[in-house]
């Protein structure tokens, strides 16, 4: 079994190192399709890098132009559903209901119909399809190869992986985030081809674009702890700020929805939307790459944080609610980033003496507000460490991240990631836990002290032991010990032959289903589905008869599990009762 689990390993490798490369030139050819998109729909020039809006001037001609890229982007969603939104929650949804598979054709339609959007000026990053297009790619070979629907899932996730890092070049983050919101499992199964798709999809990125973190970032002074109450401060903001962006965005989906339009019109309304708000504010266009490194780098002043974050957010609201293609990232990024910028300059100018520099707080608020809005706690800490190479700033992220998701999850019953698909019914978990079936053994929960029979004993005898207990199975054990069958009270009770004389040998399960004590109760419960049956005989390493494990057994292990998280009662709480207390 552990020589096989290798080449099943060692071919997920292979795998998952083709998904690497795949993912990381998807992602390479996406963000040239957006710019070479951008550059023709809104610059009239050919070009393939993506532009900057800053000083911009657009014209009327942006609203046709944004309407167009809606209308083509309803028309692919005729064909492809999953195309609308930003596409991780259907991602997860593939998982968790269709055995992670993704039809084909969203490989194509997911990048095409972001490229569009975001391309005629749709207010979106490029990381929410292109992880999509890498998981259906990773689900796709995962339909076409002889594999598991566990080792389709994690294809599936090292696709998705290698998406995110070759567009951000963070290939940890990329892995966190794979485990947080598709995978639901830690095992070095996972693990290992997750880690080595991430790793070439990386290369990819710094042999076809520029090596080195994604923003620059000016030296910050975050150490001390005299500055970590601050930045905890900053994560309660930022775990507010998370709740009014997703509540906004579920709100104005909610709007949509109550339409007298069909759902084929929406990404139409929800361009002319942007592209009004484009015509006046038109840094809020666009991925917003390079107007995320001029808040880190303090470039933009009060009123242009104020503006910029408040018109990007709305513009964000209407685009994506109306269920277009687009990301979820670089938006947030940018709005927490001006946020962030705007508590920063407020410090700096009312409380000097804390000595935080508005850029600083801006990329502490970004992975705060990342992590609280989606769930992906972890991921948004690593994440935002990779994007700036800036190892001094892991303390305020940690803690300001914490706290923001903490908030959060206070305040909101879903995640920017689950609501869509707990509004279909779909509860998805948010905790990591221990399998307490597959860390148990047998042994361990098994029922030891057995009512047997003897191998040749009567149906007579055996219908008198039926009297002494209440069992309803009862194992035929020989004078080695051996089980030499399985009865049961239904098989004595309606045996209608001589009772006297017949052997219960004759009427019983002569090859009863079994476990050893040392297989784990995962194994057990998996058994008693496949065979139909109640319980299991068990057997120790010697074949001879051990016990019996019910469903009740194994029930009452998930028992024990749930008293675990029972609170119990302290030393304190202890030395504080009073002699009448412990009489009572």
């Amino acid at each position: 079994m552990l020589d096989t689990t290798h080449r099943r390993v060692g071919l997920l490798i292979a795998l998952a190192a083709f998904l690497g490369l795949a993912g990381g030139g998807a992602a390479w050819v996406l963000l040239k399709l957006i710019g070479l998109l951008t550059n023709l729909a809104l610059f009239h020039r050919w070009a393939t890098e993506v532009p900057s809006f800053a000083g911009w001037q657009p014209n009327w001609t942006l609203v046709p132009v944004a309407a167009a890229g809606g209308l083509v982007v309803s028309l692919l969603a005729l064909k492809w559903p999953a195309i609308r939104g930003h596409g991780i929650p259907e991602t997860m949804e593939a998982v968790l209901t269709r055995h992670s598979k993704i039809a084909p054709g969203v490989a194509f339609a997911k990048p095409a119909s972001a490229a569009i959007a975001i391309g005629t000026g749709g207010p979106f990053g490029a990381e929410g399809p292109i992880i999509v297009t890498g998981g259906a790619i990773g689900s796709l070979m995962g339909q076409v190869l002889h594999v598991s629907p566990a080792e389709r899932k994690i294809l599936l996730a090292c696709g998705a992986a290698a998406g995110m890092a070759a567009t951000f070049g963070a290939p940890i983050a990329a892995v966190v985030l794979a485990i947080e919101l598709l995978l639901f499992e830690f095992s070095s199964r996972a693990l290992i081809p997750l880690i080595v798709s991430s790793s070439i999809a990386a290369g990819v990125h710094s042999l076809l674009q520029e090596p080195g973190p994604l923003f620059s970032v000016p030296v910050h002074d975050y150490s001390g702890l005299s500055k970590l109450p601050a930045f905890a401060l900053v994560g309660v903001l930022c775990g507010l700020l998370a709740v009014v962006i997703a509540r906004g965005l579920f709100f104005t989906e909610e709007l949509y929805r109550r339409l007298p339009v069909g759902e084929f019109w929406h990404p139409v309304i929800g361009a002319v939307g942007f592209s009004l708000i484009g015509l006046a504010f038109p840094r809020v266009l666009g991925v917003g790459y390079d107007a995320i490194g001029d808040i880190l780098h303090n470039r933009l002043a009060l009123a242009a944080l104020l503006t910029l974050g408040l018109a990007k957010l709305v513009a964000w609201w209407i685009a994506l609610g109306s269920g277009t293609s687009g990301g979820t990232l670089a938006p947030m990024l940018l709005i927490s980033g001006c946020f962030g910028g705007v508590v920063g300059v407020m410090a700096e100018t009312w409380l000097p003496w804390l000595n935080l520099s508005p850029g600083a707080v801006a990329l502490v608020s970004m992975a705060a507000t990342f992590g609280a809005a989606t769930g992906a706690t972890f991921a948004a800490i690593v994440f935002l460490f990779e994007l700036t190479g800036d190892y001094q700033v892991i303390l305020p992220l940690m803690i300001a991240t914490v706290i923001a998701s903490f908030v959060s999850r206070g305040l909101m019953a879903e995640t920017l990631m689950t609501e869509k698909l707990a509004r279909r019914g779909l509860k998805v978990g948010r905790a990591f836990e221990v399998d307490v079936f597959g860390n148990t053994m047998v042994r361990d929960a098994m029922t030891t002290r057995v009512h047997t029979l003897a191998a040749d004993a009567t149906v007579a005898q055996a219908r008198i032991a039926l009297q002494l207990s209440n069992h309803h199975a009862y194992p035929l054990v020989d004078e080695e010990g051996r089980c030499a069958g399985l009865t049961t009270r239904t098989d004595l009770l309606l045996d209608t032959s001589n009772p006297v004389t017949e052997l219960v040998s004759e009427i019983c399960n002569d090859d009863p289903v079994a476990v050893r004590d040392s297989d784990t109760l995962a194994y057990a419960l998996e058994l008693m589905l496949a065979e139909g049956v109640e319980q299991l005989v068990v057997l120790n390493s010697e074949a001879r008869f051990a016990g019996i494990c019910t469903r009740t057994d194994v029930l009452k292990v998930r028992l024990g599990k749930v008293e675990q998280e029972k609170r119990q009662t302290g030393w304190l709480a202890a030395r504080r009762r009073t002699p009448v207390d412990q009489v009572s």
